[in-house]
């Protein structure tokens, strides 16, 4: 179950994201959704009825791609509008996707851009430029069904999705508690347009800066990577892309694979090492 309050302006949209949101913890576990419940706090009086009706649309417009069905829901009233779902979905006891498994030499491939919040708080700032936040938008909207229906075929050791913890937060799940680290190439992760000349006005949003405080004793940077780079790496994320630890052999196909799905911007960014004692190091 997940839901947010608007990040967008137009409430069609945001029924998508916050669908698409939802949705994901489903597909990062290897899983089909097969039904959901509409989460709704609304200020009923304070806000036309029509605003609701968009946002519900949008949601069930994003149920129907993933093909499954909304079952009902709950509403309350509230004086902030939040909406998301609570689904269910169905995997194969031998195909469960775990975030953690992954082994010494397995890449690391995302498939989404990252750079939401960042972007988020830029149009929020009235600084997002159009290419941006359609970029964002795009991003935020796209199902990780694809990438999902993707890793069926493929040895896949570790998976999850990037989120509110931001890149750096979920891929510090993948080696928490074991002796493996995580070596990322930080110029190799892929980012949403305006991401960096955002983050160098200082247009980051609060989650980020709890983010770093929670993760950065465990991350090692390289001096070169520059600090607008390492701001969008803790960069709290709506309807993120997922990680993948996949065998190294097996990483070329796949990344081809998802390049076929449809997918524009997969990219193997790292490789987990043995003997990492938990840490992130990027280069």
């Amino acid at each position: 179950m997940d839901f947010f309050t608007p990040i967008v302006d137009d409430p069609h949209t945001f029924g998508m994201i916050a669908a698409a949101n939802s949705l994901s913890d489903v597909y990062a576990m290897g899983g089909r959704p097969i039904c959901a419940m509409n989460i709704v706090c609304f200020p009923a009086g304070e806000m036309e009825i029509s605003v609701l009706r968009e946002i519900l649309a949008g949601g069930l417009e994003k149920l129907h791609e993933a093909r499954a069905v909304l079952a009902g829901g709950h509403s309350v009233q509230d004086k902030e509008l939040k909406y998301g779902l609570a689904v269910t979905g169905l995997v194969h006891p031998d195909r469960v996707l775990a975030n953690q498994g992954a082994r010494p030499g397995d890449r690391l491939i995302l498939t989404k851009p990252i750079g939401t919040g960042i972007v988020s708080t830029a149009l929020k700032a009235g600084q997002a430029s159009t290419t941006a936040v359609e970029a964002a938008t795009a991003a935020m909207t796209a199902l990780n069904r694809a990438a999902a229906e993707a890793l069926a075929a493929f040895e896949v050791h570790a998976c999850t999705d990037i989120t509110g913890f931001g890149f750096i937060g979920h891929a510090a799940g993948m080696i928490a508690e074991t002796d493996l680290g995580l070596v990322f190439d930080g110029r190799a992760v892929p980012l949403l347009p305006g991401t960096i000349d955002y983050a160098e006005m200082g247009l980051l949003p609060g989650g980020l800066h709890r983010n770093r405080a929670f993760r950065e004793e465990i991350v090692s940077w390289d001096p070169g990577v520059p600090m607008p780079l390492r701001d969008a790496l803790y960069d709290p994320q709506t309807s993120g892309g997922l990680l993948i630890a996949i065998p190294e052999p097996e990483a070329a196909a796949l990344l081809d694979t998802l390049h076929t799905a449809g997918l524009a911007h997969p990219a193997v960014i790292g490789e987990v090492v043995a003997g990492g004692a938990g840490r992130i190091t990027f280069a």
